[in-house]
C-alpha cells in the first residue's frame, strides 16, 4: 500500500512538472502580438535604412507582396528584383505605422494584421499574414493600399480611368 501511494505521488508530481513546463513554453497571445509588432516594425525600419538583407530576411521564401498598382502582385523573388535598385541607391522607402491591429489563430502559428501607415504617398494601409515555422515568424503575404477619402473617390476614378482601361485591355487578353 505504501509503495502504491509513493508511486502515485511520484506520477502526480511528474505530471504536474511536465504540465507546468508545457504551460511555460506555450506562447501567449500577448507575446505573439509583441513578436508580430516587433517583426513588422523591424521590417519597415530595414526599408527606411535601405537594408536589403534585413528587409527580405523577414519575408518567407514563398511570400507575396501586393503593391498599390494593379500590376504589382509579386512573389518574393520578383519583389526583390524590383526593389534592388532602390536599396542599392541607399534609399528604399519609409513607412511609419500610425496604428496596427494584430490577430492570432487558435493554433498560434498564424497572425493576420492591418496597419495604417504614414508614407511618401500620404496615408496608406498595409495588411498581411505572418506564419510561424520552426519557431520563426515570417511575412507570407503583404498588401499595400493607398487610402482615398470617400469625398475624393470620384476624382480618383476619373484620374485612373485611362490607365485602368489600358490595364484591363492587357489582362483580358
Amino acid at each position: 500500500m505504501k509503495n502504491g501511494f509513493l508511486i502515485l505521488v511520484i506520477v502526480v508530481l511528474f505530471f504536474n512538472c511536465n504540465v507546468k513546463k508545457d504551460i511555460e513554453n506555450t506562447p501567449t497571445i500577448v507575446s505573439i502580438k509583441t513578436n508580430a509588432n516587433t517583426l513588422l516594425d523591424e521590417w519597415h525600419q530595414a526599408a527606411s535604412e535601405a537594408n536589403y538583407e534585413g528587409y527580405f530576411a523577414k519575408m518567407d521564401s514563398l511570400s507575396v507582396f501586393i503593391g498599390t498598382d494593379a500590376t504589382e502582385n509579386w512573389s518574393k523573388t520578383q519583389f526583390q528584383k524590383f526593389s534592388k535598385p532602390f536599396f542599392d541607391k541607399g534609399k528604399a522607402w519609409s513607412f511609419k505605422p500610425l496604428e496596427r491591429n494584430v490577430y492570432v489563430n487558435e493554433a498560434k502559428d498564424f497572425v493576420w494584421f492591418d496597419e495604417l501607415l504614414t508614407t511618401w504617398m500620404g496615408t496608406c494601409r498595409g495588411s498581411g499574414v505572418l506564419e510561424k515555422k520552426q519557431n520563426v515568424w515570417k511575412i507570407k503575404h503583404y498588401v499595400l493600399s493607398v487610402e482615398i477619402p470617400n469625398n475624393d473617390i470620384q476624382a480618383v476614378i476619373l484620374a485612373k480611368k485611362k490607365s485602368d482601361s489600358i490595364f484591363l485591355s492587357t489582362i483580358n487578353k
